[in-house]
């Protein structure tokens, strides 16, 4: 848990010698408290006082990497419950899971590896391949991945049972960090030495919560440090039920063996394909770390990354697009100036619309601190004045013949007010909803 300014104090050397850059102890302790500062920047600070401070600043859930050359799957390092508490911060990693006896497997790597879509204006991909030793030969083992290394930069989890298969896949890791899934009660001892040879994060499995604390005790006193959690549910409301008190007792208990990742498994918990993204959306939502699918398709994938993107959003920093002015079909002069706010999805609601239908527009976005049209005026963001203000910085009025603004039609109130605002202009009301922008151009182009 972390500690409070005060607590800090106590455990520093109260010397005030101000060699950390501040005035007083207690002011750097209170800049501790904030994450203003580091520890490092105190001298005299004693072992004993160091150890406590350190063990407290970390973060109730474990920050897990796994690795190529050139991408990394982060998860970890969560402090809320919430995400309107403060945000979420590391997405969770979605691989695709493939198996050594699978036909192809180079060809599905690179389907998987160029697999991306844009979504607002932000590229959103998959995060990994989980390659499982189902063949439970070593040396098929070590061809896949090296076959899936070979056809992809993706980073890599590992599912065998025996660790000569992790050793034998390791030779062909080509300088992955890969997760090795899994350590239970019957291979735990080997599984942590294989994972310690590599320093690579270990899976332990356990069914009930009690078992799986005392299993990653374990597997950290045999010294691996990095360790994700399977509590071996995998119904939607085991999952649900497991996932959410791990995580109450990491966030809220500070409960050190069960403060890691979760892995879950969505493939496994349903009985038809079709059901596997409702039961990995909760996954994503409540509260996995990192989510392997069994069956990959676009569509589905595509669902999954942008409920993962939403979710992951900061709900204090809404995506936003730069203000200012936008081309849209290559406008002339007497084309329509049409203006909105700078929110993400209102930005792509009204370009994709006119782009589509091949319309040629301005389109003009005034900043709005990334608030949508409704939101932005209701919180005195989206007015005349900010409105004129985007008409005169951008110079629209010198790329235009025929001074047209076509305001949205969720603010046709702003109508009287910009017209005093931007003498010489005409302003019209559009639709309140981007799909009937089109047809409103199309009767008054």
């Amino acid at each position: 848990m972390a500690l409070s300014g005060l607590q800090i104090y106590k455990l520093l050397p109260q010397t005030n010698c101000k060699e950390c850059g501040f005035p007083t102890c207690l002011a750097f302790a209170m800049k501790l408290a904030a994450k203003q500062a580091e520890l490092s920047a105190c001298p005299y600070v004693s072992a004993e006082s160091k150890t406590q401070l350190e063990a407290a600043s970390q973060p109730p859930i474990r920050l897990i990497t796994l690795s190529t050359d050139s991408r990394k799957a982060v998860a970890g390092n969560e402090i809320v419950l919430f995400r309107h508490e403060k945000t979420f911060y590391n997405r969770a990693p979605i691989f695709v899971r493939v198996k050594d006896t699978d036909a192809n497997l180079a060809a599905k790597a690179k389907e998987l590896d160029a697999f991306n879509v844009d979504y607002v204006g932000i590229k959103l991909h998959l995060d990994g391949i989980a390659i499982e030793n189902a063949s439970g030969d070593a040396g098929k083992f070590a061809a896949a991945v090296e076959a899936v290394r070979g056809a992809s930069s993706f980073p890599l989890i590992l599912i065998a049972k025996e660790p000569a298969a992790f050793e034998a896949a390791m030779a062909k890791a080509n300088g992955a960090v890969p997760m090795f899934y899994c350590a239970d009660e019957s291979n735990w001892k080997a599984m942590a030495d294989v994972a310690k040879k590599f320093k690579a994060p270990l899976a332990v499995k356990a069914n009930g919560l009690d078992a799986l604390a005392a299993l990653t005790e374990q597997v950290k006193a045999a010294g691996v440090e990095d360790i994700v959690l399977d509590p071996g549910a995998r119904g939607f409301l085991d999952t649900l039920t497991l996932a959410t008190q791990i995580r109450r007792l990491a966030i809220k208990k500070s409960f050190r063996p069960l403060g890691y990742p979760i892995i879950t498994f969505p493939g496994e918990g349903v009985s038809a394909p079709d059901e596997e993204p409702s039961l990995a959306a909760q996954h994503i939502g409540k509260y996995a770390g990192f989510v392997v699918l069994d069956h990959f398709s676009p569509a589905r994938a595509y669902a999954l990354l942008v409920l993962r993107q939403n979710i992951y959003t900061d709900p204090q920093k809404p995506i936003q697009v730069q203000p200012g002015l936008y081309e849209i079909n290559s406008p002339k002069p007497e084309s329509p100036v049409l203006v909105t706010t700078n929110f993400s999805i209102t930005y792509f609601s009204i370009s994709n619309e006119v782009e589509g239908a091949g319309q040629p527009a301005w389109l003009l976005v005034a900043d709005a601190e990334g608030m949508s049209v409704l939101t932005a005026w209701a919180a005195g963001k989206f007015d005349a004045d900010r409105i004129a203000k985007a008409v005169k910085t951008t110079g629209i009025a010198d790329k235009v013949s025929r001074k047209r603004l076509v305001l949205p039609g969720a603010v046709a109130v702003l109508m009287g007010e910009v017209e005093e605002a931007l003498a010489g202009w005409q302003i019209e009301v559009g639709p309140r909803e981007a799909v009937d922008v089109p047809a409103y151009l199309k009767l008054k182009p």
